[in-house]
């Protein structure tokens, strides 16, 4: 799914307008019916919806939704901010509809206006800004938003919170703390930015049916990775297959106390189709990898205690290398022989990512179509700090152009970037999964992909999406306290169980 900025939403609904064709006034009866049957799944023993509208475009969805659940018989109170005198021509034909229903209370807020008291079992919808929102709000509606966020009810914003810009970073504070959004076509890219979390606490999507023939031509950066393109990419087996088509991984992992990264990454390549996997261990793992990984066949280094040079590489189908093994001289000697005699598919994680941050010049060695997983603190080691997200993603389609690869930043939101400079952001995944060893486990997941010889965009989707639903199938059974990187591995079965259906 496509996330459209704020310029390309507009173009978007003017298109639909023109050559659907469908007048303005009609396309937001639309969405706002949409909203509203979206919203009744939501509040189910509401005693008054109070609905808070602006006088643009937004407040006139607004009052399109307040009519029909007059007309549902629920009780609501509309309040109009009358931050201007002029308003939006959809925004005053509705208002006239409005007001022809007999119990249309309708109330008008302005700076000398007292804020309404709010109940706890009260919902708050709001709809005073949309996503055409280009500079901080102002004046009195600061105050008005305060006091929606101060309220003791639940607050749903239509399309976007009042106040969060769509795609770029807000320099004011004055935005409404949405409980829920329910947002039109496409998500915004605002909401998949950390800064923005307590304005967007969750969020959901309604195709209001905007011309699909136009989105389709409109050039983005980022999109939302869906449930059925991870199922199409997603290759069945035949009925004859054996081990030998699907391919053969090398993981290169552990160093000693942190044998564990190991364990985890191959246990999860292997839950994740991997035909054949070599683990590379220092010897002092061996047995640790043996015993906890039967399935695994293993290479112990020299060394007792850390990775101390680079194996022969020639059965193999994709290499991996990062978990647990540590900075230590000899392994980055290691890594770098490996870097200089590498023609296969690389997938890199945690220490090796740091090996890279601590020793620049091994970058330069990096085979193009490599991909690098770091969670935010390793990317920004490699990339230098960001001042915030937006500056962050900014950099990580930097990085992947210049290093002409995938690179995953690992997150609630985990954002894949690839080195054409498209992001496709995942949808799975919880706030369990920041924990200990969760990576390691993406490793090797995205690790058996590879080593099937999926596509490396594709392989990095699929192991992305089944490492969050895993994660998530976890949490619902364990809870997301108790979720630990070992149960992500055991229910990756389940997760592709549920994919398939």
């Amino acid at each position: 799914m496509k996330i459209l900025n704020r310029q390309q939403i507009r173009e978007a609904d003017a298109y639909t307008i023109q050559h659907d064709p469908i007048a303005s006034i009609d396309l937001m009866e639309r969405a706002a019916g949409l909203f509203v049957k979206r919203l009744l799944k939501k509040i189910k023993n509401t005693r008054i919806i109070h609905i808070f509208c602006g006088k643009g475009n937004n407040g006139g969805d607004g009052l399109v939704a307040a009519r029909l659940l007059i007309q549902k018989n629920f009780s609501v109170k509309t309040y109009i901010v009358e931050y201007s005198h002029q308003s939006s021509a959809d925004f005053a034909i509705n208002f006239e509809r409005l007001k022809e229903l007999e119990s249309a209370e309708i109330i008008h807020l302005d700076q000398d206006s007292d804020f309404p008291l709010l109940d706890a079992e009260d919902t708050l919808i709001d709809a005073m800004w949309g996503s055409g929102l280009s500079r901080p709000i102002e004046g009195f509606a600061c105050s008005i938003i305060e006091n929606i966020n101060n309220s003791q009810a639940e607050i749903i914003a239509l399309d976007i919170p009042s106040g969060l810009f769509c795609d770029e970073l807000n320099s004011d504070p004055a935005i409404v703390q949405a409980d829920h959004v329910i947002s039109f076509q496409s998500p915004k890219l605002s909401f998949f930015i950390p800064e923005n979390q307590d304005y967007v606490k969750s969020w959901e999507c309604v195709d209001i049916g905007l011309n699909q023939d136009f989105i389709n031509k409109l050039e983005t950066t980022f999109q939302l990775t869906e449930p059925s393109e991870i199922k199409q990419l997603f290759r069945p087996r035949d009925h004859f297959d054996h081990k030998g088509k699907f391919g053969h991984a090398l993981l290169i992992s552990g160093s000693l106390g942190k044998m564990g990264a190991a364990v985890l990454a191959s246990s999860a390549c292997i839950r994740s189709g991997i035909g054949l996997i070599t683990v590379n261990v220092p010897m002092s793992g061996n047995a640790i990898i043996q015993t906890a990984v039967p399935e695994a066949m293993s290479i112990p280094d020299p060394e007792l205690n850390h990775i101390s040079q680079s194996p022969d590489l020639q059965p193999y189908t994709a290499v991996g290398i990062g978990p647990g093994i540590g900075t230590n001289t000899m392994t980055v000697k290691a890594f770098q022989t490996l870097l200089e005699q590498l023609q296969l598919p690389l997938v890199i994680d945690a220490d090796g990512i740091n090996i890279l941050s601590l020793n620049p010049g091994l970058l330069k060695l990096l085979p193009a179509g490599s991909i690098l997983s770091p969670h935010i603190g390793e990317f920004d080691r490699l990339a230098g700090k960001s001042d915030h997200h937006y500056q962050r993603l900014e950099k990580l389609i930097q990085w992947a152009k210049k290093l002409k690869s995938i690179i995953i930043l690992k997150g609630r939101y985990t954002a894949i970037a690839n080195s054409d400079g498209q992001v496709y952001f995942n949808p799975t995944g919880n706030p369990g999964m920041a924990t200990a060893g969760s990576g390691d486990v993406l490793t090797g997941m995205i690790l058996a992909f590879v080593a099937q010889s999926y596509p490396l965009l594709t392989a990095s989707k699929i192991a992305v999406y089944l490492h969050g639903l895993a994660g998530d199938s976890a949490a619902k059974k364990l809870t997301e306290t108790s979720l630990k990187a070992g149960d992500i591995n055991s229910h990756i079965p389940k997760a592709i169980k549920k994919l398939l259906k």
